[in-house]
């Protein structure tokens, strides 16, 4: 491998944890767009929002996220109650679950106020439950009357819940099979529009549902193939894959797990559409797993047999920090397969998530940018970077707000190099009225499956687009008016904006977190076995510590269990004698609260300080794995901080 190959890279992992600021800094230059291109793209985005906004009514999407956003009490109960039911196992549960999130609610004021039939018969349905479930504190037959009608309610409420995610279902999957989502899909195909079908399910729990995803992708892409027509595959339909859905363990730690198994599956699918003359994308997921798709995906791309072919595509989330060395890793990974590479540029689906588990794991950095117009200002950088790249990448620009298209436009003068992608059941007005104007392609990305596989998928779509600063809340929201809707994100970069409190921060003032350790992080792992490098092979002596000498038992020696031949120290325990030594001698600590803190806070810092050494000795007299040495460390420094 080149030398410049492995920086581009070793770039990639480095960037995961960047300092934002000086991320942004690079990201506006590189975005090259002068104060007068600003003006020209905003004014041109807010033209767009005047036509989107009169020229047909929103979709159910739009609608819904007007009135139940998340920055209301209501929305945030939706949301609840959605993201729960993936897990809740029975009726009952679920009757004291809707009890929770609806009653305490007040539906009544969001009654009449969408412009959407179906919302406002939510709405109503809603009020109606919050009452029925409402607690009456004063008592008599009124009282008795409720709760007879809330008892025989649930059961039918149930029902109700169930039946609006159907319906929910019918708006946002565009079928339940691959042949009636592209029966169903026929008729845009016949406007111009192309589709990516995106067959819905999380990841495999299991080795069995591993092999059910991987068959239904097979059965899927032959199904596809049969509507590729064309001799561009840009004109094809496509499909998009998950490779959490081709192994029960997809993560770092079973890296050889992965290789042998994601790798071969993923092969076998790309060879299945590149006989199909279809497109196939691997969908991006969470930051901890990017390292190693990079690496499934070269190992892939790297087969003889799939030369010639341009449908391999890889999405990449700008709001990662990594997104721009990932995008020059592809284009310098398509120079030297003499490929050419599809790229969807998406804003991320994870953020919520990704800030959390930063936090827990305690890490000192996040992996994504942490403010929405700092992801903004990093989509447009990356457009700029893959639409000077299409020789060898073809840019897909998957995006349902105004401002991004309008600078999309602006940056790319060539029509042909790239197209626009769009959610199915959102953002038909933009597009429709950008495809018309400009000659652009435009791909819908369409979910393909069960209504109860729907969940996760929508839950998604709301953390993403139903917070009120999002483009899709904002569009439908007269209120707001084109100029803020289409409001330019690098003026946005200098407001103030709330700090988000890292890993090591979170429980401030009153104590420091434990430090953290990114598992899947290259560079963290590196560093982890550089520290316990010099603990390979030492021997360790143990005994007991006493104020006066020791007079131990006969040392005995402590050998690796998973390697008997390997001795790791000699422990000599202590006798009769020192255990009736250290009782005799014991003292209450007496020392001021504030001396005692701060010794325990001290041997902490020793704790993290030392860690090479401790993870060692816990892999070797323990047989313990690295992430329950990191567990004992980071709960021992928690236990004595607290």
């Amino acid at each position: 491998m080149p030398r410049d190959t492995r920086d581009l890279r070793a770039a990639v992992d480095a960037a995961t944890y960047a300092d934002e600021g000086e991320v942004l800094e690079r990201l506006v230059r590189e975005a090259a767009l002068s104060t007068e291109d600003r003006a020209r793209i905003s004014a041109a985005a807010a033209a767009l929002v005047r036509d989107i906004r009169g020229t047909t009514r929103p979709g159910l999407m739009e609608v819904f996220l007007a009135e139940y956003g998340l920055s209301t009490d209501e929305g945030i109960a939706l949301m609840c109650l959605a993201e729960a039911l993936l897990r809740v196992p029975d009726a009952e549960t679920i009757d004291a679950l809707i009890e929770d999130k609806i009653a305490p609610s007040d539906w009544g004021r969001h009654m009449g106020h969408s412009t959407s039939p179906l919302v406002n018969a939510s709405t109503w349905g809603l009020m109606l439950t919050g009452r029925v479930l409402r607690e009456d504190r004063a008592p008599g037959p009124v009282a008795a009357l409720r709760g007879a009608v809330k008892r025989l309610g649930e059961p039918v409420i149930r029902t109700a819940v169930g039946r609006a995610m159907r319906e929910m279902g019918r708006q946002f999957v565009l079928g339940e099979s691959i042949e009636s989502a592209m029966k169903r899909a026929s008729a845009q195909e016949a406007k111009g529009y192309s589709y990516s079908y995106d067959m819905l399910g999380e990841a495999a729990r299991t080795d069995t549902d591993a092999r059910r995803y991987f068959d239904a992708y097979a059965q899927a892409i032959d199904a596809i193939g049969t509507a590729a027509t064309s001799a561009d595959i840009r004109d094809n339909p496509g499909i998009s894959v998950k490779l959490s859905a081709l192994s029960p363990r997809y993560e770092e730690a079973q890296r050889a797990r992965v290789m042998a198994e994601v790798a071969p599956r993923l092969l076998s699918l790309a060879h299945r559409a590149k006989a199909a003359g279809i497109g196939l994308n691997v969908d991006a997921e969470e930051a901890d797993r990017l390292s190693l798709s990079l690496d499934v995906m070269e190992r892939v791309l790297s087969d003889d047999a799939l030369a010639g072919w341009d449908g391999f595509g890889v999405v990449v989330q700008a709001y990662g920090q990594r997104a721009g060395p990932v995008i020059d890793w592809l284009h310098d990974l398509a120079e030297r397969l003499d490929r050419r590479f599809m790229v969807r540029l998406v804003k991320g689906a994870y953020w919520d998530t990704e800030i959390k588990r930063a936090q827990v794991e305690g890490l000192e950095g996040f992996p994504l940018f942490t403010a929405k117009p700092a992801t903004d200002v990093s989509y447009l950088a990356c457009a700029r970077k893959l639409l000077g790249m299409t020789d060898r990448l073809y840019p897909q620009f998957a995006t349902h707000n105004a401002h991004t298209v309008a600078a999309i436009l602006d940056i790319g003068t060539d029509r042909d190099a790239f197209e626009f992608q769009r959610l199915h059941g959102m953002g038909e007005t933009l597009h429709e009225l950008v495809r018309s104007r400009e000659g652009t392609r435009c791909r819908i990305y369409a979910p393909v499956g069960a209504h109860r596989d729907l969940l996760a998928y929508l839950v998604r779509r709301l953390l993403e687009n139903g917070a009120n600063s999002s483009f899709v809340n904002q569009i439908v929201d007269e209120e707001v008016t084109p100029e803020e809707v289409a409001k330019d994100p690098f003026d946005a970069l200098a407001e103030a904006r709330p700090h988000i409190p890292t890993g090591p921060e979170i429980f401030l003032p009153e104590r420091a977190n434990s430090m953290g350790f990114d598992l899947a992080h290259p560079p963290t792992l590196a560093a982890m076995d550089r520290a316990r490098g010099p603990w390979r092979a030492h021997v360790w002596e143990a005994g007991p510590l006493l104020a006066v000498e020791a007079r131990p038992e006969p040392a005995q020696e402590m050998r690796n269990p998973a390697d008997h031949a390997e001795l790791v120290g000699r422990v000599a325990w202590a006798s009769r004698a020192d255990i009736d030594t250290a009782l005799d001698a014991a003292r209450v600590w007496d020392a001021p609260a504030a001396e005692r803190a701060e010794v325990l806070r001290g041997v902490a810092d020793l704790y993290e300080e030392h860690y090479g050494e401790l993870f060692a000795l816990c892999a070797r007299e323990a047989g313990k794995m690295v992430g329950d040495a990191v567990a004992e460390l980071r709960e021992a420094a928690d236990f004595l901080r607290y």
